[in-house]
């Protein structure tokens, strides 16, 4: 793969780079024009969706950091971007062009003093997986096989610019509308602020591997702090294929039973026992090992759940309090759903339109045991989102709704049934982590 010798890292430049982008799309939609007379409508709309996402990507992959963190999460974003978008984009989540050897020991000397080699008894110049915020690297000391991720160079001091420039993308991303936004935004840009603290993420990954490490089917790395710096995160090489990998060819129901009753367990536990959860639910961050358990990566991104957001939530999730109509519309208040100020119309619409979407959503917290393959379940979130995406009421009113905390815990959700349902799992058991110690 082509490697990468610098990254753009002042504003200017980063804004340049986008600004190119959009320049691109534009001559990408001239030829749009030019094709529709020559093809099918639907025809040049995909070439023109292609086009487009060959270029953005481009674009964000060179920048890196949270503009390619943007990316990452649009492409979990299956009902709302073209299929074009979402196949492009999500090779951000683990295949990105890595930083040229002689940037990485340069970037290693900077945040930990010495060279790689000073470090471990050995150590691969060449990385063998770059993602959004850093990539990672093979090295080897007193034996032991060892995962080095090193953070790109600027990530952190661009956080604020990248946000600034693509802030557009960011608000449709989570459906934010209203002149009201700072409080989601400000959650989106503190939540990537602490996952270019690599110090940081060594504390949080130890304390989940410590308190989830004895849940059925699970592996984890065992993370070295003697070993690591505000910018560099050494940590045990995980051998496995990705998620996405294995689903793309596995047809053996009881493995995807397994893998898939591992990670809902995993979830739940964090949720229910430990209110805080692994907020980055993608395909890059899970292998499959070779006897066919979940190894789980990168805990850069753990969103805290307060007990005053948790528990209105998970009432909400209860079939009988879905259809109390004083206790439903007392919890959408609790939650910011609904505010004090809202027109008896505005009430009225968004309380009936998260009964529908809440009676749906919550569908495997109804059951004993849930079938994630189901294709008919998913379909009618893919209608429903539609739905709410072309409803004109909808976009008429102020929808800036709910506590900030939504952003990640529905993230977490919807990020977690995609992989429920790629992995097919069709007999997952809701409530087995009651039965976990």
């Amino acid at each position: 793969m082509k490697t990468i010798d610098s990254i753009p890292t002042s504003k200017i430049q980063r804004a340049t780079k986008l600004v190119q982008t959009g320049a691109k799309v534009g001559v990408n939609y001239l030829k749009y024009y030019g094709n529709r007379m020559t093809t099918s409508e639907e025809e040049a709309k995909e070439k023109l969706d292609q086009d487009n996402a060959e270029d953005i990507y481009g674009s964000l992959r060179e920048l890196k950091g949270s503009a390619l963190k943007v990316a990452q999460m649009l492409s979990m974003e299956k009902n709302m971007l073209p299929r074009a978008y979402v196949e492009k984009f999500s090779l951000s989540q683990f295949s990105v062009p890595p930083l040229s050897a002689p940037l990485v020991n340069k970037t290693f000397k900077k945040y930990f003093g010495i060279s790689p080699l000073e470090v471990y008894d050995s150590f691969n110049p060449e990385a063998v997986h770059g993602a959004s915020i850093g990539q990672v690297h093979q090295a080897e000391k007193d034996g032991k096989k060892l995962a080095v991720k090193i953070q790109y160079p600027g990530v952190s001091d661009s956080i604020a610019t990248d946000l600034a420039l693509v802030k557009p993308i960011a608000l449709k991303m989570f459906n934010i509308k209203g002149k009201d936004s700072d409080k989601y935004f400000k959650e989106v840009r503190d939540k990537l602020m602490e996952e270019t603290n690599y110090l940081l993420e060594v504390e949080q990954s130890q304390s989940i591997v410590d308190a989830c490490s004895h849940l059925p089917n699970l592996k984890f790395p065992s993370y070295y702090a003697n070993l690591s710096s505000e910018k560099i995160i050494t940590m045990d090489w995980m051998e496995g294929e990705h998620l996405s990998e294995f689903t793309a060819y596995n047809t053996d129901n009881a493995v995807s039973n397994v893998l898939g009753q591992a990670l809902w367990d995993f979830y739940m536990y964090q949720i229910h026992r430990l209110k805080k959860v692994h907020a980055d639910p993608h395909p890059g961050n899970f292998l499959v090992s070779r006897d066919n358990q979940l190894v789980v990566l990168d805990f850069g991104c753990i969103k805290a759940i307060p007990d005053s957001f948790y528990v209105p939530y998970f009432e909400l999730a209860k079939k009988e309090n879905i259809s109390n109509p004083e206790f439903f519309q007392r919890k959408l208040f609790e939650l910011e759903i609904l505010r004090p100020q809202d027109s008896p119309e505005e009430i009225n619409f968004f309380t009936a339109m998260f009964q529908e979407m809440l009676s749906l959503f919550t569908q495997p917290f109804h059951n004993e045991v849930f079938d994630f393959s189901d294709e008919v379940f998913f379909g009618k979130i893919t209608e429903l989102g539609k739905k709410y995406a072309q409803n004109t009421e909808l976009r008429r009113m102020d929808g800036n709704r709910g506590s900030k905390h939504f952003i990640y815990i529905n993230r977490t959700f919807f990020g977690l049934y995609n992989l429920m349902h790629d992995l097919k799992a069709n007999m997952v058991k809701v409530n087995n982590f009651n039965m976990l110690p």
